[in-house]
Parts: C-alpha cells; structure tokens; sequence
C-alpha cells in the first residue's frame, strides 16, 4: 500500500494535468486510478503532491583514483585543458581554495576539468610534479605543465589563471 501510494505521488508530481497520450498511456492512466478502499484507508490527492525538481550533473570535477595509471589516462591523455589540485585532508588553504576553484572551473562550462590528487594517498605523483607544499595547482594542457601556483588566490587571479589554460 504504501509503495502504490507513494508511486501515485511520484507520478502525479511529474505527469502533467493534460491526459496521457503515446505509447505508455494505458500504463499512466492505470496507474493513476484510485484502487477501491475502505473508509479507513488514506488517499493521496494531486495537492499534496510535491513538484520534483531536477538538477543537470556536469562533472568537471573528478578526483584520482588509482595514482600513475589513473592519472595518465584522465589528466596527461586528456584532449580538455586540466587544472590539477594537490591537496590534503589535513590542509586548512586546501579547504578553502577547494570551492573556490571548483566555482571557476564550473563557470568555463566543459572547457577546462579538475583533477583532485590527494598527496597522502598519491605521493608518487607529488614528487614527480615536485609539489612541496599544498594547495599547489597545475595547469595541464596536452600533457604538458603550462602554468602553476602554490597557496591560496582569490577569484579574480583564478579566472585569469583559467583565462590563460583556455588561450
């Protein structure tokens, strides 16, 4: 009973007031319908439904996995300009530039990702990238280093940092 109604609330928030039409139809409507109950039974109106809202996922972010192989295949290998963040769980800087370029990277809509490489789980690539203090961030277009810093920025040098990756 309480899937059937929670199903009819689900399917009246989302199906519009107009009748069902196409291929699922005779599905919709069965599905609509108020099975037969006794007094005592609750029923689910089209008022207490609730609208559903979606929101698009856009993946920009991604952190590394598997260190080396990983980090080959989705930061050097890649044909999008890459901005790499060597952070730690422990950094305080880290956890504040974190959003702050995760907001930058968002406003470039797919033309620039970020990789998220923690340095106590990944501290090959760390020494490989000679990373000797956090935050530090890279700028890696067609597997090669154009541009870095280390510490914390604000907005404005993040999206000419940005600026300059894209160009």
């Amino acid at each position: 009973m309480a899937q059937r109604l929670l199903l009819r609330r689900f399917l009246a928030s989302v199906i519009s007031r107009k009748p069902p039409q196409g291929r699922w139809a005779p599905l919709i409507s069965r599905a609509l319908q108020t099975p037969p109950h006794s007094p005592g039974d609750l029923t689910v109106t089209s008022s207490q439904a609730r609208p559903l809202y979606t929101t698009r996922v856009c993946s920009t972010t991604f952190n590394i996995q598997d260190g080396p192989p990983d980090f080959q295949d989705r930061v050097v290998n890649s044909e999008t300009p890459v901005v790499v963040d060597f952070h730690a769980q422990w950094c305080g800087p880290c956890k504040i530039l974190g959003p702050r370029l995760e907001k930058v990277v968002a406003k470039q809509h797919g033309k620039v990702v970020r990789a998220k490489v923690d340095i106590d789980d990944h501290t090959d690539l760390a020494i490989e990238y000679e990373v000797s203090a956090v935050p530090t961030v890279l700028a890696i277009k067609n597997g090669d280093v154009v541009d870095k810093f280390v510490g914390i920025k604000d907005e404005d040098p993040l999206e000419a940092f940005m600026k300059k990756l894209i160009a």
